[in-house]
């Protein structure tokens, strides 16, 4: 994939999978909502953060300009080092097929198709070939423990069994950052804990996950939590 960047907008350390400087969204009204306030992070690679609120209180927001589906009123965000600013509309669309994995709250299957069929649509924009995709993707339904349903359609699996499909889909793509909208949100307590030790591996082996949640309790499990009121962002001391 090349990208066309001015001279100064990489970042240098490398261990910085996303830096914004003054980021901000507002939606024009009238009257215009400030949906989020200027804001300066950095998420580092290994990661695991959790951004806590309530209800309108920016989350969405923000994780759609983490994920490139949104632009930015102002302020950069630097995603793996490149300056998304400078993107047109089509290496946008081509970061976000390479480097950002994306797990909803309501799964978006195909529930007419298999577990493996909808893991391997998370590579078909990164124009790998069918042999590679159907590999790649029988070891990440593997690593989720799905193994045994390759074949089922997605309509009729359970609702845990539905997200790790999801996982899954967004594994398969080996992205710098994962975003997670409320993973477990439709999910039972017991069902919540299963999903909730899967990311807890993958943030063991290395990935970078960041998490939207309104469940503080949800939250505590991640390394770093970051909180959104009335769309300002601050960090949460460690307990």
């Amino acid at each position: 994939m090349s990208l066309l960047v001015a001279e100064d907008s990489v970042a240098t350390d490398q261990q910085i999978v996303a830096r914004v400087e003054g980021l901000s969204r507002t939606f024009v009204g009238p009257p215009p909502v400030a949906a989020l306030q200027p804001c300066d992070f950095e998420i580092r690679r290994g990661e695991f953060v959790a951004v806590t609120g309530m209800s309108g209180s920016g989350k969405t927001t923000l994780l759609s300009l983490l994920g490139l589906l949104d632009a930015p009123t102002s302020g950069r965000y630097f995603l793996d080092g490149i300056d998304t600013a400078v993107m047109t509309d089509r290496q946008r669309s081509s970061v976000r097929a390479f480097r950002i994995g994306f797990v909803f709250q309501a799964f978006h299957l195909l529930g007419y198709r298999s577990v493996l069929d909808n893991v391997e649509l998370g590579l078909l924009y990164q124009g790998v070939g069918r042999s590679d995709r159907k590999k790649r993707a029988l070891a990440v339904i593997e690593d989720v423990g799905l193994s045994s349903r390759i074949n089922a359609p997605c309509a009729v699996l359970s609702g845990g069994e539905k997200q790790r499909v999801a996982i899954a889909r967004s594994l398969v793509r080996e992205p710098a950052l994962i975003l997670c909208d409320e993973p477990t949100g439709n999910l039972d307590k017991a069902t919540t804990s299963q999903i909730l030790g899967l990311l807890d591996g993958l943030h063991a082996r290395g990935l970078t996950i960041v998490m939207i949640t309104h469940d503080v309790a949800i939250a505590r499990r991640a390394s770093r939590r970051l909180s959104i009121s009335d769309g300002t962002v601050t960090e949460v001391p460690r307990e």
